[in-house]
């Protein structure tokens, strides 16, 4: 398949609130994308136009952020999250389908396997945060967050924007400030907090399917000694780094994350 492969977004109901997402490709097998804590599924377009040259790709709004449901009566916890991405493969019919996880994504993604998985075929964990009870905080701090999307609730443009992206492209950082407003504060935070109160470790022996973690060589996220511990825990885990880049990983190497994949979902991605 060649040339644009963006069909359309939609809406759907499922786990009991609106979920938005986008679809790409149309083909092949069905590959379902989480993005991370403060990334509308937009900004993963230039990835699932990519993806969708060889898998039928869904790339979710989670709910709080994007066109998904939002507000204060819902639940932002990890196993909340987890059960609308059971609930939005059930009600689209999908089987056999890949589950792909960047950051906070990848550890709903580890939560959703562990609670049904039911139809999953394989799961692509990248870079997740390896925070947790007792264990050393995430490297990033919350105020980065939500100093940015209080910021773009005002307006901002992509100037603006390069102050907490100073690497990206004048395109990211354009989409990135078109879309943060749409990232509710409150599910920020309760991610974030997430990231330090919710043990994905006492998950991963019990992963269903063949899973690969993909890591960051500058993120400073996932250190040897976690991929040490991952590994012990999840023996059959597949581990491939990204040597030259940071934890969003197809900002900093399009072609090294693609690399990366090697040939886990079949034929390389490169």
């Amino acid at each position: 398949m060649t040339g644009s492969t963006y069909l359309y977004g939609a809406n759907v109901q499922a786990n009991g609130i609106r979920q938005h997402y986008l679809r790409y490709g149309g083909k092949g097998e069905p590959l379902v994308l989480i993005p991370g804590i403060t990334s509308p599924a937009i900004t993963w377009g230039f990835v699932a136009e990519r993806l969708g040259r060889r898998f039928d790709t869904y790339v979710l709004d989670v709910r709080g952020r994007g066109l998904s449901e939002t507000g204060p009566d819902l639940d932002y916890g990890i196993d909340a999250c987890a059960d609308d991405v059971n609930a939005f493969v059930a009600a689209l019919g999908l089987d056999g389908y890949h589950l792909v996880g960047h950051s906070m994504g990848a550890r709903f993604a580890i939560r959703a396997s562990v609670r049904s998985g039911k139809g999953l075929k394989r799961l692509v964990l990248v870079d997740p945060p390896v925070s947790g009870p007792g264990r050393r905080p995430y490297p990033s701090g919350l105020p980065w967050y939500v100093d940015s999307i209080r910021q773009s609730l005002k307006g901002m443009d992509a100037d603006a924007m390069r102050a907490f992206c100073p690497t990206w492209t004048e395109e990211q950082l354009r989409l990135r400030a078109e879309w943060l407003h749409t990232c509710y504060e409150p599910a920020i935070v309760k991610t974030y907090q997430g990231f330090h109160e919710d043990d994905i470790h006492g998950d991963l022996p019990n992963l269903p399917v063949p899973a690969l973690l993909m890591v960051a060589g500058r993120g400073g996220v996932i250190l040897p000694q976690d991929e040490e511990e991952i590994r012990r825990l999840q023996p059959g885990i597949r581990i491939a780094r990204v040597p030259n880049a940071g934890h969003m990983i197809p900002w900093d190497d399009f072609d090294g994350f693609f690399a990366a994949f090697g040939d886990f979902l079949g034929a390389p991605l490169a």
